[in-house]
């Protein structure tokens, strides 16, 4: 099964977010904080991570470009959720994440994201 790593610290968002993705049929890993979510991407290796841009210890900006200066880690696709629609666009370029989505979002929006990039 494809594995997607879901970090984000609003619980609400977490638990909807888990229970679709893996009603859809992806195993789901998750971190609440940006460190955890790193330590948990180097471990585990996802297929998918999706990355909520206001985290608690390290921000989704510094998850990111860790991420992508990693050489393990740089080509697993990092999708940032964010509910500030008018800089997520350019926050996203600027750091190298592949996509965005914007909260709330609607699960279709996410699914199709997960398709694209993995199937």
């Amino acid at each position: 099964n494809k594995r997607v790593l879901i970090i984000d610290d609003e619980p609400d968002i977490l638990k909807v977010t888990v229970f679709r993705v893996k009603k859809a049929g992806y195993e789901v890993l998750t971190a609440t904080t940006g460190k955890q979510g790193l330590e948990t991407a180097d471990r585990e290796m996802p297929d998918l991570i999706f990355l909520d841009l206001g985290l608690p210890e390290m921000t989704g900006e510094e998850v990111c470009a860790a991420l992508k200066s990693n050489e393990k880690l740089k080509k697993i696709p990092v999708i940032i959720l964010s509910a500030s629609s008018d800089r997520i666009k350019k926050v996203s370029e600027a750091i190298g994440a592949d996509d965005h989505v914007i909260k709330p979002f609607e699960t279709e929006d996410l699914l199709a994201r997960i398709k694209k990039f993995i199937g």
